[in-house]
């Protein structure tokens, strides 16, 4: 009696094991990223006295002046950084006036330079041409791939003044999780060269 109990709770057993081991494919989770609260869009004007333009920047943002480049002074004091806090972001900043030194082709030269530094990593550069009615013109470079900085711009009026912005994130180039954030800000660049007007 005792035997044939034992042989039926291992049928049992048995049976619950092979039932339990169905042929069900389990897949892990998507990887999650945290979710970002973005500030409502409003601008203010940069009307900065060591500028000789403005254009509006989101109220959000910061403008630290540089006082140091590579432990020497700027060549110009119109250079600066637009520091947006809350997405540890810069959009750095630099003007030249345009004289035989400093001619529109040389800094627009190196403008195509620095864009193309990043090459070697983005999967794509896409030059946008800007042309405004006010005489100023230049070219909006939007890099796609796990690059440093994924956006870059020049305005000029090609005989007196240069200035050039580039995007940059105080994080790992990670273009999937960053996207979103870049996206963002994009649109702010964005409006500040639209408004943008030289003094």
């Amino acid at each position: 009696m005792y035997l044939k109990h034992l042989l039926i709770l291992s049928f049992v057993c048995l049976a619950i094991l092979f039932q339990a081991c169905d042929d069900v494919i389990y897949s892990p989770k998507p990887r999650g990223f945290p979710k970002v609260e973005y500030p409502k869009k409003k601008y203010v004007p940069f009307d900065e006295n060591y500028c000789k333009f403005t254009f509006e920047r989101p109220e959000y943002s910061v403008i630290q002046q540089d006082t140091l480049f590579f432990e020497k002074k700027p060549v110009h004091p119109c250079w600066f950084d637009v520091f947006i806090p809350q997405f540890d972001a810069r959009i750095h900043c630099s003007y030249y006036p345009i004289d035989e030194t400093n001619t529109f082709e040389k800094l627009t030269n190196d403008a195509f330079v620095m864009a193309n530094k990043h090459n070697l990593k983005a999967n794509f550069i896409d030059d946008l041409v800007i042309r405004k009615p006010n005489g100023i013109g230049g070219i909006v470079f939007n890099i796609e791939g796990p690059v440093a900085s994924s956006f870059q711009f020049y305005l000029s009026d090609s005989t007196s003044h240069f200035f050039r912005g580039a995007l940059y994130f105080n994080t790992q180039a990670r273009p999937d999780s960053l996207k979103p954030v870049i996206e963002f800000v994009k649109t702010d660049i964005m409006h500040m060269i639209n408004t943008f007007e030289w003094n």
